[in-house]
């Protein structure tokens, strides 16, 4: 049984957005890695570790908060279409907002004024229609389905990396759009750097590198995997590999940027990999390192399986928080772990113990710290050890 280990509540921030009339999504954390890899300094300071954003997104609005100035007010950008429409995204600096839907990928400044749009197929998998606005689909039923995929802004705050719908292929009795991979420049909207990224989303992720010119993207295919790209941008080619078989989800960069964690597509399995080729360094299953929840009836045999949340991240470069709260929400409270990283195998270190109930997975920021949003979904609760 691993040791227990306290958990200290940092601060605890309220949403900015009404939840009660379920018009906008939980609060999140933003994050980006200091660019170029640093390691966090003494104090955590924000130059080491990079930059965090609280984001809510609304129907008619996202709001960014900047959880290091308190005092500072929060910046909203309008909303160019309701959020069951794709993904959005804001500037570290909080000057930009990207909006990844259905028909486009565009961004918005705090007045609402669109700086750049780049169009693309429609994610709706039978539509072939090259949409050049929202109003054209709004009110179609098959729309408010429609696949997804996703933008971000590089550690730097100067490229955008979004994964959208391309063209749909020409020759078949049945043609399939094709997922594309951009790299974008964030002031203006020009396109830079183009691929194939030979996925067919239902969704899609993007997890950020230290290096501003590397990016990682996780894309969901339902029940027919999970690739991992990894993208790099030398100023005039964008560069692609695809590692892990399609059978493993990214879910962070550790600080330094060498390495990346990952969850099983099953979820039994977390594993550490080298960043340059993605080959794993530890492996971790919960089969053996998570004892069956203590709440669970001594006759339920499928009690005896733990999996892993999906949401998991490095602490700092040796230590990685997760939770297994999705499977013990059958059966009580949610456990979170830390674990340990250097050599092989992984280890869990202890289990988390907080002062008062939580909910959910812990996600990690990359300092030392990691949050937990509450059961309501109108407050993020900050932790350190």
């Amino acid at each position: 049984m691993a040791d227990a280990a306290a958990a200290r509540l940092v601060t605890t921030l309220t949403a900015p957005l009404d939840r009660t009339r379920d018009a906008a999504d939980a609060p999140q954390f933003l994050r980006w890695p200091a660019p170029g890899g640093g390691r966090p300094a003494a104090d955590g300071g924000e130059s080491a570790v990079g930059r965090r954003l609280l984001v809510q997104r609304g129907d008619d609005e996202l709001v960014a908060v900047d959880p290091g100035s308190p005092d500072t007010a929060a910046v909203r950008f309008p909303a160019p279409w309701p959020r069951r429409f794709g993904s959005c995204t804001v500037a570290p600096d909080r000057g930009l907002a990207v909006f990844a839907g259905v028909h486009a990928v565009r961004a918005v400044d705090p007045s609402g004024a669109v700086r750049w749009e780049v169009g693309h197929g429609c994610w709706e998998g039978s539509c072939h229609t090259l949409h050049t606005t929202y109003e054209e689909y709004a009110t179609d039923d098959r729309h408010l389905y429609a696949d997804s995929g996703s933008a971000v802004f590089s550690a730097d705050g100067s490229l955008v990396w979004a994964h959208i719908r391309g063209p749909v292929a020409a020759s078949g009795p049945d043609p399939e759009a094709l997922d594309e991979w951009l790299v974008i420049d964030a002031a203006d909207g020009r396109v830079l750097g183009r691929a194939d990224a030979e996925t067919a989303a239902v969704g899609s992720d993007h997890v950020p590198h230290p290096d501003p010119a590397r990016m990682g993207l996780c894309v969901g295919e339902g029940q027919d995997g999970v690739p991992m790209l990894w993208g790099r941008w030398d100023g005039g080619k964008l560069t692609v590999e695809r590692f892990c078989d399609d059978e493993r989800i990214l879910t962070d960069v550790s600080p330094s940027g060498e390495r990346f964690l990952t969850v099983t597509h099953y979820e039994e399995t977390l594993g550490v990999h080298r960043t340059d080729d993605g080959s794993v360094l530890s492996e971790l299953d919960t089969e053996h390192a998570v004892p069956r929840h203590p709440g669970a009836d001594p006759d339920d045999e499928d009690a005896d399986e733990t999996l892993w949340d999906y949401t998991c991240g490095f602490l700092d470069e040796e230590t990685v928080v997760a939770g297994t709260s999705e499977r013990d929400e059958e059966y009580g409270e949610p456990r979170h772990w830390l674990v340990g990283t250097a050599g092989a195998p992984m280890r869990v270190t202890a289990r988390i113990a907080y002062p008062f109930p939580v909910s959910g997975a812990p996600a990690a920021l990359g300092d030392g710290t990691w949050y937990t949003v509450s059961e309501a979904g109108d407050a993020l609760h900050v932790w350190s050890r």
